[in-house]
Order: C-alpha cells, then structure tokens, then sequence
C-alpha cells in the first residue's frame, strides 16, 4: 500500500504548516486561552475560508472533495501546534456523523454551515456509565423531550447547536437540540490540555427534530467516532514529534558536569526510545485510516489496535519529555507540560487502552473462529 501524498494533499499540509508557524505560536495560543470563549473565532473563520472544515468531506457530501486522509493532515499539524479551536469535535465527530445520516433538507443546512463556519456543532453522545464506550446509550426519548445524561461533550460550551443520542423504546435516534435551551442544563468545564467540554443533564430538554433512528443513527455515530479516533491518533502523533524535537534540542544546549545532556548515553536511549514510539504510532495510524471503508468487525480491530498504540506511546513520551526537561517541564510558561498535558488527554480520549484491549480480544477471537 502506497502513503505518498498527491499533490493536492502535499499543498494542504504545506499551508497548515505555514499557518501553525507563521499564527499559531505558543504565545497567541495562550493568549487565545485568554478569551472567554477558550478559542479565537476569527481563527475558525479563517479555517473556514481556507477550507479545513470541510477538508475531509467528498463532494457529493458539500465537502472539497477529500477524506480521511485530509482530516489526518489537519490533525497532526493542529497537534504539533496544540490548536484549542474544536477542529475534532466539530469539523470531525459531528460534521462525519451528519454527513452519513440520510440526506434531508435539514442535514444538508447543517453541514454546509458547518463547513461555512456559521455553527459550531457538538456530538452530545457518550455518557459516564459507558466508560468511553461509543455503543452505549441509556439516555431515552419520550413525548418530544430528552432524558439522561451526557458526559464530557466535547465543545459544548462554544456550540450552537447539539446531536444528541437517545432511545425510543428500544430504538437508537439522533436529535437535534438548540444550546440556548440546552445551556441551563449544562456543566462546563476545561480539559486537562485546555480544550473545552461540558456534562449536560437532559431533564425534559426539547428536541427540534429528529434526525435519524434506528440502523440509520447507529451508522452515523460509528462513522463519526471511527473518524474522530483517527484525527485524535493523528494530533497525538503531532504532539509527539513537536515534543521530541523540542526535548532533543534542549539537551543539546543544556549543560550539566561540563558537557550538554544530550552526551550522556542514557539519554541518547531514551529519545531513541521515543522516537520509536512515534514511528510505530505513525505507522498504526496509517493502518487505521485504511481501514475505516472497510466492514464493521476489521474496522474496530484496526482501531482499537490504532487507540492502544498510540494511548502507550502518548503517555511514553510525554512523561519522558518532561522528565529530561527536569523542572522546568512542570511550568505553566513553558509549552512541553502542554504537550504532555495534550498527550495525557489524547490518551484517554476516546475510550482508555483498557476499553479497546477488550474490544480488540473480542473482535479477534471472533475473527479467528469465523476463520476455523
């Protein structure tokens, strides 16, 4: 399998690069984290206008005519630089989940505004019980009103809109909730990396209308959080190399006994043991972005396979990162404790590798008995 970039990929990630470099320094990301909002508007209009928030979309979906792998490209630049704009839970989980629901006027209105940066859209789907676990739903639908629980949904608190998931009987659906009604019912909250998510109480909470059910729901959401662990796998590989490279260069010109830290042979070790971490987690990545076209049961080997690589290798470097830094890792001034904070997120975002260690056994005991 060939991963070489076309051409037209090749210039996104040349662009984003720029950008990240030339506007998005660590200085103007705090001062970014400054704002009440906890992200720069005009900077998610500017990823409007050059076309990020529907990068990853095909034309027949109102998108620019990319994929997944555009998302990836997106993704690890914004890790690199540790971008706080909503990027995942937005132009990913939430637009992928509406862009395979059944085509409406509705959905339609959605998507191209969110690809127009005019709505900011949060999935309102897992829920505390579930430990992560994207299949589970006790959240319920009755009478036009919302029932239950949602917890850590990401971008609440900068949304207009919600797609909230709840059961009809015994029947999946997504629905759509306005956050002026929603907001009262809301917790939000930062993240340890500064991103921000909120837990919603659906007390009664109305629905403005139904979205999709049953099979149709169901699709929808796996669509979604498949795409979304690739973009959170591939930030968290962005992250990795930003640490890397700013570890390695501090122990270049950091001395200690008369000679820089990076002659000490120990240490030598320990990059080359990150390093090896973030190749094998560029690699998996890789692997699970091919396989998200795939069918249902190969689609959670390889991610699962994907979270748990990368959740190792993200808490690997990370703490190694700060530790060769010594205590001035442990600043809020300098970015490597944001990096590792970022790394701490990414690797329990999404489920933890004990989640997707289950799911992944599951999976192939039962891939190896269809196969006897």
């Amino acid at each position: 399998m060939q991963f070489s970039y076309t051409p037209e990929q090749a210039a996104l990630a040349a662009s984003v690069a720029r950008f990240c470099e030339r506007d998005y320094s660590f200085d103007c990301r705090r001062a970014v984290l400054g704002e009440g909002l906890g992200f720069s508007r005009s900077r998610w209009s500017r990823f409007a206008e050059l076309g990020w928030l529907g990068a990853g979309l095909p034309e027949e979906a109102q998108g620019y005519g990319g994929g997944p792998v555009e998302t990836m490209i997106l993704a690890e630049a914004f890790g690199r630089s540790l971008v706080v704009e909503p990027f995942m839970a937005t132009a990913v989980l939430a637009l992928q989940t509406l862009a395979t629901i059944p085509q409406t006027a509705l959905r339609d209105d959605l998507v191209s505004a969110v690809i127009a940066g005019e709505t900011i859209i949060a999935l309102a789907h897992m829920e505390a019980v579930g430990r992560g676990d994207e299949t589970f739903t006790e959240a319920r639908f009755e009478d036009g009103l919302l029932f239950g629980r949602k917890s850590m949904v990401l971008a609440a608190p900068q949304a207009d809109k919600l797609l909230v998931s709840a059961r009809d009987g015994g029947t999946l659906g997504l629905y759509l909730v306005d956050t002026t009604q929603a907001r009262s019912h809301a917790t939000p909250y930062r993240l340890l990396d500064n991103t921000l998510a909120a837990d919603i109480v659906l007390d009664g909470l109305p629905a403005e209308a139904v979205l999709a059910r049953g099979q149709d729901a169901e699709a929808a959401i796996a669509a979604g959080y498949g795409h979304a662990l690739v973009c959170c796998c591939a930030e968290a590989v962005g992250a990795m190399d930003a640490a890397i490279t700013m570890t390695r260069d501090y122990l270049k010109t950091r001395k200690q006994f008369g000679s820089t830290l990076g002659s000490f042979q120990a240490l030598q070790h320990r990059m080359a043991d990150m390093l090896v971490e973030l190749e094998m987690s560029r690699s998996i990545v890789f692997h699970g972005l091919a396989a998200l076209p795939l069918l249902p049961s190969q689609r959670v080997r390889a991610l699962s396979a994907m979270k748990i690589v990368v959740s190792t290798a993200s808490s690997f470097v990370g703490r190694n990162a700060v530790q060769l830094h010594g205590a001035i890792g442990m600043t809020e001034e300098h970015a490597i404790g944001h990096y590792y904070r970022k790394l701490f997120v990414s690797a329990a975002m999404f489920g933890t590798e004990s989640l997707h260690l289950r799911r992944l056994a599951a999976h192939t005991h039962g891939f190896w008995s269809e196969q006897v």
